[in-house]
């Protein structure tokens, strides 16, 4: 399959995708895009802005993920807002609508299977999703849930690399807490990607 990894991070969704698939990876930020391109030395990094190489280079690919920003829509930094000691972290913003632009483009036009994950919102999902593993997922075919306990957010960053498989202890001038809490779980995006590939199948087992 030819895929495309949007808003790439380093890698969480796709590390255990396996090197048998073609995948194109976006991320913009040059640090972050350098360990995703170390630890997947296969996938074809591309450092631009994800939103737009979706618009004009979705109909290359067979398969589709992506990940858009989601301080905006977060309950957690919604919680904050009106804080005594509020800061440019808790105070009113738009949320940002690229979101639900990016699925309505993939539901519109997109012919491929493909999959968008989110925070679980501070408001009612305008569009319904799937939700598992404390998270939505918007897909074009059903995905079995994954039973998530503990996503490490508050362990530290040792229990975060041993929860997300990565040892960032090479690496310097990064945030790596929220690098790793940015991280999908890899069994939920091995998950994902074998039921795009193979959904009557694997849907057939949950009868």
């Amino acid at each position: 399959m030819k895929i495309l990894n949007l808003y790439a991070g380093i890698g969480g969704n796709r590390k255990l995708w396996g090197d048998e698939h073609e995948i194109t990876a976006i991320e913009i930020d040059p640090k972050i895009a350098k360990i995703y391109q170390d630890f997947f030395p296969k996938d074809k990094v591309v450092m631009l802005d994800a939103h737009q190489y979706l618009l004009e280079h979705f109909l290359e690919f067979d398969f589709i993920w992506s990940s858009p920003p989601c301080p905006s829509h977060s309950r957690v930094r919604k919680w904050g807002v009106g804080a005594e000691n509020q800061s440019k972290t808790t105070r009113p913003i738009y949320p940002d609508m690229k979101l639900y632009e990016e699925i309505l483009l993939l539901q519109g036009y997109f012919k491929g299977k493909w999959c968008v994950e989110n925070v679980i919102a501070w408001y009612d999902p305008l569009i319904t999703p799937q939700e598992f593993a404390q998270h939505w997922f918007w897909a074009n075919f059903l995905i079995r849930p994954l039973d998530i306990k503990s996503r490490e957010h508050y362990g530290g960053i040792e229990k975060l690399e041993v929860k997300k498989g990565f040892d960032l202890s090479k690496y310097n001038g990064i945030d790596k807490e929220k690098t790793l809490r940015n991280c999908v779980e890899p069994e939920t995006g091995k998950r994902i990607l074998e039921y795009a590939i193979n959904p009557i199948q694997l849907q057939s087992s949950l009868i």
